[in-house]
């Protein structure tokens, strides 16, 4: 009943414009109250038309009242408030479709401030006030709002669900503990709720750790990215200007040919000309002395013939066409050829070096490199034919097995000459350049007292004599692998360093190019052991290598497809 009456002094003391209690309460002619604010607000809208109306009856006002504020209803609202009016709450205090209700509520429920699992009822912040204030309902357990708390009663026994199950994995109540799950691994929901909880606790700390870790990660990678365009960009800047520098040294150099052929043009017109004209001059005083001599000749009388004979002039000097040699020269043709063989040899390191920098332009591999291999089916994806190179190969060594196997022999072969081949150290290259990803096997022989060295080498490595330049493993351009049938030996730079693992006869050796990794394993029939992993960075095109010592040793690259 007093909940009634207070909805009606709400109603009743209520601005119909801000549906709240009237504050600064003012009445229009018409009778009816507002806030003096909302009001006001109104009338200003209403400003452009001239009159203003009561947003209620819609009664018209001109000029616009002057309102006074209704000191009767202002105080008798301050009376009111004093015994327990309270304004209504604002609509955002109201439960919408996806807020938890209060469930004591009625009419239009309000939201619910706390759910208490032991009531199982979720309560706004007038009607959890009991589970504040009484000392009984203060030990039950609240919660922030939760939906659906009837799913926490059991469906069979019609009680709270405090156990967990652990056999089944579910919630159930106590009759269900000591009944339907009697025999089962069962605690307190409580217990299993603190396990849970311990175990979400260790899975976050693996998550932030995962989550720091690739934060880091992605900074690594935003800066890799920097890198990479700034490189880029010096890289474009630096090639634009060398190529413009070449651009404007052909076009100096195409003017000074040009200069030097019109210069020498000029020079041979001229002389061409000169002669002309002397030829020609020497044409028409011929003509006149024909012409002389005609007259004399045409002369019938014999004393005056005679007369005049000899004050005839004798003939200049004759240029004769003999000593005029039209050679049959090719003119400026040869200037021609040779500007052709420039371009030719031009176009030949245009393409050399064009295809050299597009190989280090494609070697350019930075970022989310894939796993190594780990298997030896993994380690198979990537396998590489190799045949050696018999144009490489000491004369002390046969090659056979289509030029997949190596022989030290007693007597030399007859291989011809050639300047990629080695003189003095028994070994021999690869035909197939190595890049990117590549992986290959070696079976050995050691015969009595032989060595074999697994190698990768630079092309550039020397040929000729038998010093470290020569040898693999001691120098910068190349490593090796040695093996004598007991033990296994590192060598790069001619540093020598003992590999320890399991000795096989065949060794596997395993490249990624980009990555500047190189590694050597132990294979048998079960297992593939890693011996030795070399990192740095290469900068060549590599190519597999062996040196064989002792009569009867051989090394052979195994067919692995």
């Amino acid at each position: 009943m007093e909940q009634q009456e207070n909805q009606l002094d709400r109603e009743r003391f209520c601005c119909s414009i801000c549906v709240d209690l009237l504050k600064d309460p003012v009445t229009t002619g018409c009778g009816h109250s507002y806030c003096k604010s909302c009001i006001n607000t109104h009338w200003d809208n209403e400003e452009e038309r001239g009159s203003y109306s009561c947003p209620q009856c819609s009664q018209s006002f001109t000029p616009r009242p002057v309102l006074e504020t209704n000191t009767m209803l202002a105080a008798s609202l301050e009376e009111l408030k004093k015994t327990g009016l309270q304004a209504a709450p604002a609509d955002h205090c109201y439960a919408g479709p996806e807020d938890v209700a209060c469930d004591v509520c009625t009419g239009r429920k309000l939201k619910a401030l706390k759910s208490c699992l032991n009531c199982l009822a979720s309560y706004c912040e007038k009607h959890l006030q009991p589970h504040l204030q009484s000392a009984a309902l203060k030990k039950h357990k609240l919660v922030e709002p939760l939906e659906n708390l009837q799913e926490n009663i059991c469906s069979l026994h019609d009680e709270v669900m405090k156990m967990f199950c652990r056999t089944d994995q579910q919630c159930i109540c106590d009759l269900c503990s000591v009944e339907e799950h009697k025999d089962h691994d069962t605690v307190s929901a409580a217990a299993e709720r603190t396990e849970r909880q311990r175990e979400l606790g260790l899975r976050r700390q693996t998550i932030h750790q995962r989550v720091q870790d690739t934060e880091k990660d992605v900074k690594l990678l935003q800066q890799e990215e920097e890198a990479i365009n700034g490189s880029a960009d010096k890289a474009v800047k630096h090639s634009e200007k060398i190529f413009t520098e070449l651009s404007r040294l052909l076009d100096k150099r195409s003017s000074d040919v040009k200069q030097q052929i019109r210069s020498q043009q000029e020079t041979e017109v001229s002389r061409v000309r000169e002669l002309q004209e002397r030829l020609e001059q020497e044409i028409t005083e011929l003509k006149r002395k024909d012409h002389e001599l005609k007259q004399l000749s045409d002369t019938e009388d014999h004393n005056q013939h005679l007369h005049n004979y000899p004050s005839l002039s004798p003939l200049s000097e004759s240029t004769h066409s003999s000593s005029i040699r039209i050679r049959p020269l090719r003119y400026f043709e040869d200037v021609r050829t040779a500007v052709s063989q420039v371009r030719g040899r031009l176009q030949d390191i245009l393409s050399e070096t064009g295809t050299k920098i597009l190989h280090i332009v494609s070697r350019v591999d930075v970022l989310l490199q894939e796993p190594e291999p780990e298997t030896r089916a993994d380690f198979l994806e990537y396998s590489q034919e190799i045949t050696l190179d018999p144009n490489t190969a000491h004369r002390g060594l046969l090659l056979s097995e289509g030029n997949r196997k190596v022989t030290c022999m007693n007597g030399g072969q007859s291989y011809s000459e050639h300047p990629d081949r080695f003189t003095d150290c028994l070994q021999v290259l690869s035909r197939e350049s190595l890049t990117g990803r590549c992986y290959w096997e070696v079976k050995m022989n050691m015969g009595w007292w032989g060595e074999v060295h697994v190698a990768v080498t630079y092309k550039n490595i020397r040929r000729a004599g038998y010093s470290h330049e020569c040898k693999f493993g001691c120098n910068d351009k190349s490593c090796s692998l040695f093996f004598n049938g007991s033990r296994y030996n590192f060598y790069y730079n001619n540093i020598d360093t003992p590999v320890s693992g399991p000795v096989s006869s065949r060794v596997g050796v395993y490249l990624d190019h980009s990555a500047g990794i190189l590694s050597f394993y132990s294979v048998s029939d079960t297992s593939l052991t890693l011996l030795r992993r070399f990192q740095t960075t290469f900068t060549q095109p590599l190519y597999a290598g062996v040196r064989v010592h002792h009569h009867g040793s051989t090394a052979e690259f195994c067919k692995l497809k």
